[in-house]
């Protein structure tokens, strides 16, 4: 991999090793005493344990090293795992009668429910089969609609009507999106600016910790498009995989996703909110296939509509982000037109994982079906089977946890943009979960 990207924030880092240093210096505050710091800790040793069998499993991690390095010695066996989550979930004392403190609250279920998503998840890595919905509501307490081959098909006529002409009509987008591919040489430049303007727009509405800060790195050989690595310290690591074509929409996506106001910021403030200010050390560690990750998904993902709201994005695309990528500013409105209308064919990947993990299609019928429901070309859809194969059922957390997300935040806020972004934030930096989304 190579680097190519100053990093963004307020304070800047030489390289991956002063992070590790600047953490080493100033280690996660510790818990005060109480039981539900006690059934923390259990918690994050549990993950850590997992996360010895099953490499995908700890996304970050910035507690006590000793923590990390009594796993590896361990290397405790998965049965014995699955029964000490058992009994720490036995163990989670009753709240405190008249308990008014929401997010303690909030905690109490939160680690009920992340303890029974580690459990399902050692079940699995044991053997045992289940379903993809089934997948989907043991780990991350949701589970998403199922639409058929018609709603998609309906879709895809009211693209085709706007790309007329001979042949697929996966052809057909593909070429005209052929047209908004940003050139390598400027991929720095275009993403630089994207940065800056979700930075720029987010910085008003959330209180970061003044030296927060990120790496952006290019990268290849990866299932994902892209990812954030938070390192901790209120630091990450964001690398964006090249092997595909990066098409113009992708600067303010991931810009926004990855970064501001999405997982840069969610991780930030949950370590600056609940780590630091409550002692709350469940919060050190970040386990990847469980409740939390819906939440972390979803506020990304709707995260570019709070930041970027009504004609904002097309706006400051055409002006600011075309010119930099050396695009016709001309084609924006045209190009946004069109991509609408093929995000409306999100949960089409979703129907695709459904079938392939319960083995209803194979490999080649899932790109087959990402192709002609998804407007996947074959290469971005033989991509989408490897994401498939590594993190399975997680795919609802981007379409349904984006729609989860956005349907909590503007039930409570009226419609009102200031408010918005406020019960936007709340949500940021809370213990809420998937099934805690339903409007008051």
């Amino acid at each position: 991999m190579t680097k190519l990207t100053r990093i963004a924030g307020a304070a800047t880092l030489g390289s991956l090793a002063a992070a590790a240093a600047l953490l080493a210096q100033a280690p996660a505050a510790a818990p005060r005493p109480s039981p539900m710091n006690a059934i923390a800790e259990r918690y994050v040793k549990l993950v850590l344990a997992v996360g010895q069998h099953d490499a995908d499993y700890v996304d970050s991690y910035f507690g006590p090293p000793e923590w990390k390095a009594e796993a590896e010695r361990g290397q405790l066996p998965l049965r014995d795992i699955e029964q000490a989550a058992g009994q720490a979930l036995a163990d989670i004392p009753p709240l405190a009668e008249g308990d008014r403190d929401e997010l303690a609250v909030l905690r109490h279920e939160y680690l009920r429910r992340q303890l029974e998503a580690l459990r399902s998840r050692v079940r699995m890595l044991e053997g045992v089969k289940l379903t993809f919905d089934e997948e989907s509501q043991a780990l991350y307490d949701a589970t998403a609609p199922t639409h058929p081959d018609s709603y998609f098909q309906a879709i895809i006529d009211e693209i085709a009507r706007d790309l007329p002409g001979d042949g697929a009509l996966v052809d057909r987008y593909d070429e005209f999106r052929s047209k908004f591919e940003i050139p390598h040489d400027r991929l720095q430049a275009v993403f630089d600016k994207a940065i800056a303007e979700c930075r720029r727009r987010t910085l008003p509405h959330v209180q970061l910790p003044a030296n927060e800060s990120f790496t952006v790195e290019y990268v290849t050989d990866k299932p994902w498009s892209g990812y954030n690595w938070y390192q901790g310290n209120d630091r990450s690591l964001i690398q964006v995989n090249t092997d595909l074509p990066i098409y113009i929409d992708r600067a303010v996506d991931l810009a926004c996703h990855e970064g501001y106001p999405g997982h840069h910021v969610y991780n930030a403030l949950l370590e600056q909110k609940l780590l630091r200010d409550r002692g709350w050390i469940e919060y050190s560690v970040y386990a990847l296939f469980s409740p939390q990750s819906l939440i972390a998904e979803g506020t990304a993902n709707y995260g570019i509509e709070v930041a970027f709201p009504g004609d904002e994005r097309l706006a400051f695309e055409r002006d600011v982000l075309y010119p930099a990528a050396g695009l016709d500013p001309a084609q924006a409105a045209e190009y946004a037109k069109v991509q609408a209308l093929v995000n409306k064919l999100a949960y089409a990947g979703n129907e695709a994982a459904r079938r392939y993990l319960n083995g209803e299609i194979d490999r080649a019928g899932a790109v087959a079906w990402l192709t002609r429901y998804a407007m996947m070309p074959q290469a971005r859809a033989e991509q989408r089977t490897r994401f498939f194969d590594t993190y399975r059922s997680y795919v609802i957390n981007y379409n349904l946890g984006q729609d989860l997300v956005k349907q909590y935040v503007e039930s409570r806020s009226g419609g009102d943009p200031a408010r918005r972004w406020d019960e936007f934030v709340k949500l940021l930096a809370s213990p809420r979960l998937p099934s805690g989304l339903s409007p008051r």
